[in-house]
């Protein structure tokens, strides 16, 4: 298809309360809402890396500005024929998956516009519905922690997740073990640690978790291998997976026993469809992941949910649960499956922001022609 128009958009979205992890917090989500024209088909996508170079090395801002300035240019006026072809045109930048991941996303979703045709099903899925989990940022207290996570197992989520760092670790544990010893809890160190905590991963075992995710150094490989051949406890990876390169090396070396799959992370859905096939390939079992996106990218990480090999409860939330205003028109809710278990429908089409927020949460807009 041929791209005749692009317009990227730099914006920041309050949330209702900071988002606390192992690398800081973030008030507000720095993300870029990108859309792009092919004849009279107009199509929305987005990639969130937020506002700072903390969770990867890149941010907000400076997505924009690759976008704009080198990427964009590459590919306006140009016929795509496939993800892969798009994916070839920006390889000559190396790396920076999120900034990639503007345009592959919004080039699926052009796709799935132009054939009429919705996103989880050009992806290749075949169900409609998927669970998803809960998920809890680091509290006020462990008290405050416990209440949450009670609500959290009343509402029936299958699995929890807790963010995990050094002085919010062991103790956290024991309460939610103590007050749930049999749910499915998971915990998320955010590159919070390293090899030499193996002392600490050893007591973590015995809290009988689901997995321990990303506990290492970001673009680490080889010491979570180490790491999971002295742990009971299953590694998933999330910051050192953002190429389907790096999965096929953690398959080689037996680094992990899940993969988070987060399509900015990864580059955009071209890679996140090869990465999912991989695990599969290597009886990997895959969650999707997400980054606090505005409803029109968490469609987007919906409708990869969909695919096959993803049998974790995925990270994905409605709506008003970080936005007191959803960025898009039409909100993400949940829903509950037959046996009222949480869960998202796969959406009919990706939504576009709402012209108003949009305009009122811009920082940096360009159009390129």
């Amino acid at each position: 298809m041929k791209i005749d128009q692009i317009d990227l958009y730099h914006v920041s979205m309050p949330l209702i309360y900071p988002w606390r992890t192992a690398y800081g917090e973030d008030a507000e989500i720095h993300s870029v809402l990108c859309r792009m024209v092919s004849g009279s088909v107009e199509a929305w996508g987005e990639s969130s890396p937020l506002a700072a170079p903390c969770y990867s090395p890149e941010w907000g801002g400076g997505i924009y500005s690759l976008a704009r300035d080198w990427m964009g240019p590459l590919l306006i006026n140009q016929d795509i024929k496939s993800g892969d072809d798009l994916q070839n045109r920006l390889s000559m930048f190396k790396g920076n998956p999120f900034a990639k991941a503007i345009f592959d996303n919004t080039w699926w979703c052009l796709k799935s516009r132009i054939e009429n045709k919705p996103l989880h099903e050009l992806l290749g899925a075949t169900r409609n519905q998927v669970c998803v989990g809960g998920d809890l940022g680091i509290a006020d207290s462990i008290d405050d922690l416990v209440k949450s996570v009670d609500e959290l197992v009343e509402e029936k989520y299958p699995r929890i997740k807790l963010k995990f760092r050094p002085g919010w670790d062991i103790p956290i544990l024991d309460a939610v073990r103590k007050a749930h010893p049999d749910h499915p809890f998971h915990i998320d160190c955010n590159s919070g640690y390293r090899l030499g905590d193996i002392d600490l991963f050893h007591k973590i075992d015995d809290y009988q978790l689901e997995m321990i995710e990303q506990p290492l150094q970001h673009d680490d490989l080889n010491d979570h291998a180490k790491l999971q051949s002295q742990i009971k406890t299953p590694v998933c990876l999330d910051e050192s997976i953002s190429h389907p390169l790096h999965v096929q090396q953690a398959i080689q070396l037996k680094s992990c026993q899940y993969v988070n799959i987060k399509p900015g992370r990864v580059g955009g859905l071209t890679n996140a469809l090869k990465i999912h096939d991989l695990c599969q390939e290597a009886n990997i079992p895959c969650w999707v992941g997400g980054m606090l996106e505005s409803a029109t990218g968490v469609s987007i990480c919906i409708s990869l949910s969909m695919l096959d090999n993803f049998t974790y409860p995925a990270d994905i939330f409605a709506s008003n649960r970080f936005y007191h205003e959803d960025m898009a028109e039409e909100e993400i809710i949940i829903s509950r499956s037959g046996d009222n278990i949480p869960s998202v429908n796969a959406p009919t089409h990706i939504p576009a922001p709402h012209p108003e927020r949009l305009k009122k949460w811009t920082l940096q807009q360009t159009t390129l022609k």
